[in-house]
């Protein structure tokens, strides 16, 4: 047989071969060259299963009246075109730092327009994946698009970052979030009890109020000290008060704003600063409530249980102090925060 007769066998055996493979490989494995997208899933601001717009939220509808399709805000790095560029992933303990950040769009571009929401253009939440340290910041915006702001992260361990902010070019908007380590020896905390009162520099919070899962609940903070009740609240980002929230394991976020907003300069004339607040779910949540006295924002932190406190009548430990009847009871404490 000749060399160019041999080749000519070779070539004919080896296409026999790739037919009977890929034959066999349609049987097994069919190929699909569309496959069906997946399943939308947005982000909102304290949405769920349980579906909550920001809107709703405020608006005090809860979870499935809208028949919008979102998540829990917080809970993706991107969404609707825009996403999170924590450029600062890993951090160490107890030093101070600086976080930096990007929004980027659809395109991969630093967004450079905002608008101002609750008299800034981004709020900036950490918290530790053990909900004990707190910070609620304010960065600053370079002409590139980058956000830096200098903190201090007390204990190692996983961090969640949130991002909140609305773009320019939105009519809603968006809390985006990111993993952050903060590195060094960690030894993860139990999530607080539940108390009635958390006490931060001298002032008593006290809360009163369900959070009930699916369902708009009015939950009301009074600030009082040595007993008294503090009239002179001072206007911190246009109200009185400023509240989040994160559930306890996935650290979905809930942002909720009071019902009477700050009008200038004016105290408040009243220790009580109100909210509706829809939780996405059953389970233990923990609130963040911010407040201003004399020129000095604090940070009073509560642990609370929506669902199960009030389906099963118990009543939280507080140390002496009564939790409000079918509350979670709140616990008693402030958190580390900075502001």
């Amino acid at each position: 047989m000749s060399p160019l007769q041999k080749i000519g066998t070779f070539g004919a055996a080896l296409a026999v071969c790739f037919a009977a493979a890929y034959g066999v490989g349609t049987a097994v494995s069919p190929i699909n060259a569309d496959p069906e997208p997946a399943a939308h899933t947005g982000t909102g601001h304290g949405g769920d299963p349980e579906k909550e717009t920001e809107k709703e939220k405020e608006s005090g509808t809860g979870a499935g009246e809208s028949g919008g399709d979102t998540t829990p805000g917080g809970l993706q790095i991107s969404q609707d075109g825009y996403t999170l560029d924590l450029t600062t992933p890993r951090v160490a303990a107890d030093r101070p730092t600086e976080l930096r950040l990007v929004i980027r769009d659809e395109q991969g571009r630093p967004v450079t327009g905002f608008a101002e929401e609750h008299e800034k253009e981004l709020h900036l939440i950490v918290a530790s994946r053990d909900l004990t340290t707190f910070r609620h910041l304010h960065p600053d915006r370079a002409a590139d698009g980058t956000w830096s702001t200098r903190t201090t992260l007390p204990e190692p361990g996983g961090y969640r970052v949130f991002a909140d902010f609305r773009p320019a070019a939105e009519q809603e908007g968006l809390t985006l979030g990111a993993d952050l380590a903060v590195s060094g020896a960690y030894a993860p905390a139990g999530l607080p009890p539940a108390k009635a009162k958390a006490t931060v520099d001298g002032y008593e919070v006290t809360l009163g109020g369900d959070l009930t899962a699916g369902a708009a609940s009015d939950l009301t903070f009074t600030v009082t000290r040595d007993g008294e009740p503090v009239t002179d609240l001072q206007p911190y980002l246009g109200a009185y008060g400023h509240l989040v929230a994160l559930r306890s394991g996935d650290l979905a976020y809930l942002h909720v704003h009071p019902h009477t907003e700050a009008t200038g300069d004016t105290p408040s004339g009243t220790p009580e600063v109100a909210f509706t607040a829809t939780a996405p779910s059953g389970g233990a949540y923990r609130l963040f409530l911010d407040f201003k006295v004399d020129g000095e924002v604090r940070t009073a932190a509560f642990t609370v249980h929506a669902d199960e406190a009030a389906a099963s009548g118990d009543t939280a430990d507080s140390g002496g102090s009564e939790a409000p009847a079918g509350s979670g009871a709140p616990s008693e404490e402030a958190a580390p925060h900075g502001h």
